[in-house]
């Protein structure tokens, strides 16, 4: 494996603009990606978010286009990566347009949120590289302004993302318009049965890196939770920002009017923050990631839609203001912090309410989530439904049980911390008596384990893949102008 960037068979001007963003020393994937990426063999990817996979496949696609010195044609890219969200298309295109700054070629990117009219401009004219969203690519094509037939480069990335915002339908009508002669590239973070199946369709002969088991969190992120009732989190949250060690934090919550409230609550105590979620403009996306960048703003507020598509350098500390449902969106979202070698925290509120799904993501990373008791918001009885909820789930396999309810929050003891007391604006409080019913949840998706393993080009149509063309007599005239 390379040790450094130098050791690669990479041309001298992608060298010098690799070298001028600072890198000499390539990610575990880059140095394993990129040799056999050159020799144009199909690649399965595997591995947390953030370990560098842009680069992994940009520095070969983009040597490989100027090697062969072609023209763009209109409408026809010569590469098409996919992405899942606008943000990650838009910080697709600049990292092709970063390591392929003196080449001469054309990239651009389609993504929905925006007006049509300079993307189509782009197409007219002929770009080499083509970035996109499946909504917006499947608009064009269907307008005649994209045509995939002269494609040489597909890459997926982000695909069990893909699978989870429910694009695999679009991805299927894509795949059907692929060359059969192309080289693939497939990458996700985790590896759930309908993307290993999808993987093992689309790729031949392929080479697998895996570099670290799909669900692990970043080595680098030292992670504590803190319990906390619900109504107390935004308060814990201000005692913690007035902290300036926090200096560039993204916070996640589960809803856009949620985090549109917090944000709106957070600016009314002088902080310089907002939020972004699906339903902001691109424009509007754009401008507070810049601004977050800058250090304009020091507090985004953000959804999981987002979690992905957020690369800001220097993020100090990722807050889970609300525990995600899904174990892997905890490993996600708090990969946007220990970037690039450098070290970050996580911190997760919890309730009471919470702890199950607490529970799933510290049995999905394998290991205890250390608790922070040293916070005046410190709720015990949620710390004692950990170990409650933990007693209550079969130790056989098998669906988990209902939970029972929470304990009384009223009662209280002088032995016991049952009884919480606020010292918000100096006031005291006894905790309300609540109860809740969880239903049982459905089984969870399955990651491959930290092993590397191949997936076999021939899967079992399990899920009803298939990507043959389509009859004649069931296809639809593509619309043109």
């Amino acid at each position: 494996m390379a040790t450094s960037f130098a050791d690669l068979p990479i041309i001298e001007s992608i060298q010098s603009a690799i070298r001028s963003e600072g890198y000499t020393i390539p990610t575990p994937i880059q140095a394993a990606a990129i040799p056999p990426l050159l020799e144009k063999r199909d690649l399965l990817g595997c591995a947390q978010t953030g370990t560098g996979k842009t680069a992994a496949f940009a520095i070969p696609i983009l040597q490989h286009l100027h090697e062969a010195s072609r023209k763009a044609i209109p409408k026809a890219p010569r590469a098409l990566i996919l992405a899942p969200t606008r943000e990650l298309a838009v910080q697709i295109h600049e990292s092709f347009e970063t390591y392929g700054k003196s080449l001469r070629l054309r990239v651009t990117s389609v993504f929905g949120g925006v007006g049509q009219g300079k993307q189509v401009a782009a197409m007219e004219r002929g770009v080499h590289v083509l970035v996109a969203t499946p909504g917006r690519l499947l608009d064009l094509m269907e307008q005649g302004y994209i045509q995939l037939d002269r494609l040489e480069y597909f890459v997926l990335d982000e695909a069990d993302r893909m699978l989870d915002m429910g694009f695999m339908p679009s991805i299927k009508r894509i795949i059907r318009e692929l060359p059969r002669q192309r080289q693939s590239i497939f990458l996700s973070a985790t590896m759930p049965p309908p993307i290993e199946e999808l993987a093992g369709q689309l790729l031949h002969n392929h080479v697998t890196v895996m570099v670290a088991p799909p669900a692990t969190t970043a080595q680098r992120v030292q992670q504590r939770v803190m319990f906390v009732a619900k109504e107390d989190k935004r308060y814990l949250l201000e005692k913690l920002l007035k902290d300036n060690a926090l200096s560039k934090v993204l916070v996640f919550t589960r809803t856009k009017y949620g985090a549109d409230r917090l944000a709106k609550q957070l600016k009314t105590a002088g902080l310089a923050i907002d939020a972004i979620h699906g339903n902001k403009s691109q424009n509007a996306r754009q401008r507070v990631l810049g601004e977050l960048k800058t250090g304009k703003l020091r507090v985004l507020v953000a959804t999981d839609v987002a979690a992905r598509g957020i690369d800001v350098e220097g993020i100090s500390h990722v807050i889970n203001f609300d525990i995600p449902i899904e174990a892997d969106g905890y490993v996600h979202r708090i990969g946007r912090t220990a970037r690039a070698g450098e070290t970050g925290e996580s911190i997760s509120f919890c309730d009471c309410d919470e702890v199950p799904s607490l529970q799933d993501i510290e049995k999905e990373i394998g290991k205890k989530i250390p608790i922070d008791r040293n916070h005046g918001f410190h709720l015990a009885i949620a710390e004692d439904e950990t170990l409650r909820v933990a007693n209550s789930r079969p130790t056989s396999k098998g669906p988990r049980r209902p939970s029972q309810g929470t304990r009384d929050r009223s009662r209280s003891s002088k032995n016991s911390t049952s009884s919480r007391h606020d010292v918000r604006d100096g006031m005291k409080k006894s905790a309300t008596a609540t109860k809740n019913e969880k239903a049982a949840e459905p089984q969870r998706k399955r990651s491959i384990s930290g092993k590397v393993k191949t997936v076999k080009s021939k899967a079992k149509k399990a899920y009803g893949f298939s990507f043959g063309k389509p009859k004649s007599s069931s296809s639809r005239p593509k619309k043109r102008r």
